[in-house]
C-alpha cells in the first residue's frame, strides 16, 4: 500500500471476517474464491501466469519468506538461555512452518550457539483436514484431501506443498503427529485463555489440543521440556469463537439486579475467601 502497488488478493470465501478486515483496510482488490486455500492459491497462480508483468507474491517476490519462520527457534533458544527444548509442537498446514522451526534449531547448533540440537518435533493438524498427520501416523505417503471443513481455516490446506518434508522432519526427529477434532480445538482455545490468559485463534487451539493428545498417547513425556507454538491471535477469528461462547446477560444499572443474577456465585466466592483466611 505504501509503495502504491496494485494488489489482487485471493482468499477462500470461508475465511474469518477478522482476517478480511485486515486486508480491506489497505485498499487492495480482495477476491473471495468458492473453495479452499488450495483453490484460491491455484487461481492466484493461474492469474499471475496469464499476466507476464505480474508477480505471484508467495513465489517470485519472496522465494525465501519461509526462512523467516526460523526466528521462532532462535527466539525460543534465547529465552531458554541458549538451550534447546526436548520436544517441540507446531501447527501443520502446508508443513513449511514446522520444517523452518526444525532448521532454525539445527542452524543454532551449526554456528555454535547451542551445544546440541537434540530435540523431537511433532505436528498437529485438524482431523477434518489432516493429510500430513495421517501420513505420519501411518508412515505412508502424504495423500491430498478434498471436500473438508474445519474451524481451523488457516490450517485447511488439503494439498500441502511441504507435506513430504514435514513428515520426514517429524519422523527423523522421533516425533509424531496429532489430529484433534474441531470440538477439541475449541476446548483447547478456552483452556488456554482460562489458564494462561492467552487468546488464540483455532490454529493455536489445534496445537494445544494436539499437545494434550500427544501426552495422553505417550508420545510426549510429562517430564520433558516442551515448547508449543501457539500461532494466530484470537481476535482474527471472533466470528468462529462466538458460537462457543454465551452472550453476556443484560441487567439494569442497579446493584440489586447484579446480586439477583450472581448471588450463587458470590456465595461460593465468599466461602472460598473465608477458607483462605
Amino acid at each position: 500500500a505504501k509503495a502504491g502497488l496494485p494488489a489482487y488478493i485471493f482468499i477462500p470465501a470461508t475465511i474469518e471476517l477478522g482476517k478480511i478486515v485486515q486486508m480491506l483496510i489497505y485498499g487492495p482488490n480482495v477476491i473471495a474464491v468458492e473453495g479452499t486455500y488450495d483453490d484460491a492459491n491455484r487461481l492466484a497462480s493461474e492469474v499471475a501466469d496469464s499476466h507476464p508483468d505480474w508477480a505471484f507474491v508467495n513465489i517470485n517476490i519472496r522465494p525465501y519468506y519461509t526462512e523467516g519462520s526460523k526466528t521462532l527457534a532462535y527466539e525460543t533458544a534465547e529465552q531458554l538461555n541458549w538451550q534447546v527444548p526436548d520436544h517441540v509442537v507446531a501447527p501443520l498446514a502446508s508443513g513449511a512452518l514446522l520444517c523452518a522451526i526444525s532448521r532454525g534449531y539445527k542452524e543454532l547448533e551449526r554456528v555454535g550457539l547451542v551445544d546440541k540440537a537434540d530435540f523431537k518435533i511433532s505436528g498437529s493438524q485438524p482431523l477434518n483436514c489432516s493429510p500430513i498427520s495421517t501420513a505420519v501416523q501411518s508412515n505412508s505417503e502424504v495423500v491430498p484431501v478434498r471436500n473438508f471443513e474445519t474451524v481451523a481455516h488457516s490450517l485447511a490446506i488439503g494439498n500441502p506443498a511441504d507435506g513430504y518434508y514435514a513428515k520426514k522432519t517429524i519422523l527423523d526427529s522421533g516425533g509424531f503427529a496429532a489430529s484433534p477434532t474441531d470440538t477439541e480445538i475449541i476446548e483447547a482455545i478456552h483452556l488456554l485463555a482460562r489458564t494462561e490468559g492467552i487468546f488464540t485463534e483455532p490454529a493455536g487451539g489445534t496445537t494445544v489440543a494436539g499437545l494434550k493428545k500427544l501426552v495422553e498417547s505417550g508420545h510426549i513425556q510429562k517430564d520433558e521440556r516442551v515448547v508449543v507454538y501457539v500461532t494466530g491471535n484470537g481476535l482474527k477469528a471472533q466470528d468462529t469463537l462466538l458460537k462457543s461462547l454465551q452472550r453476556p446477560p443484560v441487567i439494569k444499572p442497579m446493584i440489586s439486579e447484579f446480586e439477583r443474577l450472581f448471588a450463587p456465585k458470590l456465595d461460593i466466592h465468599e466461602q472460598k475467601a473465608a477458607v483462605a483466611i
